[in-house]
């Protein structure tokens, strides 16, 4: 570890708090048969997928989702269901990266979609008056990259739009299967548990 320069962070389960459950309860409730095969802790399928690899709008996610559902439902009703997997980001945690910029390179590789980053991910990086590009200094998202984790062209993608070199960066991701896929670019990768602090982990490796 003692070539590292750069932290790459996944977001959900990493530096955000998720909760798959919820979002799977507020589709069902509005009355989505399949949503619990739709929404995986870590890959997703159907509309879903479409939409975090950027294949699908909003608008065009929205409709998608809406006929396999009753009638009266809005756009309104399914961004906020979708929105339900998110359920903050600690304040610690926004403390713990700016502290980390100050001795790495930090940057974020995720699955997302614009319906939650653009909203409540946005959002939440603003609890303490600043904004996502002041705590990283470059972001990978999964709908602007057109691939999702595991995919190699995603972390091609992120590799040559944020220059970063793989064998100076350490990759922090809560599922193993990404975590795999990042090791065959030469990714350094830690696992970061369920109910982990990502600190936690850098400090075992002694980069905290």
């Amino acid at each position: 570890m003692s070539k590292i320069k750069n932290l790459l962070f996944d977001l959900g389960g990493v530096v955000i708090d998720i909760e798959r459950q919820r979002c799977v309860d507020s589709l069902t409730a509005l009355g989505m048969t399949n949503a619990d095969e739709m929404i995986g802790l870590y890959r997703q399928s159907g509309p879903f997928l479409q939409l975090e690899a950027g294949a699908l709008s909003p608008a065009e996610f929205c409709n998608a989702m809406r006929a396999t559902m009753p009638e009266g439902v809005t756009d309104a009703h399914i961004e906020q269901a979708i929105c339900n997997f998110i359920i903050d980001i600690p304040t610690h945690r926004l403390v713990a990266l700016r502290q980390l910029r100050e001795k790495y390179g930090t940057y974020v590789l995720s699955n997302t979609n614009p319906i939650m980053f653009e909203g409540i991910i946005d959002k939440l990086f603003r609890k303490e008056g600043r904004q996502m590009s002041d705590y990283f200094d470059g972001v990978t998202v999964s709908y602007r990259a057109k691939h999702n984790k595991p995919a190699p062209e995603i972390f091609e993608y992120a590799i040559s739009t944020m220059g970063i070199r793989p064998e100076e960066t350490l990759f922090l991701d809560d599922s193993q299967r990404n975590l795999d896929a990042a090791a065959k670019f030469g990714f350094a990768t830690a696992l970061v548990p369920e109910g982990g602090e990502f600190m936690d982990i850098l400090k075992q490796l002694n980069l905290a």
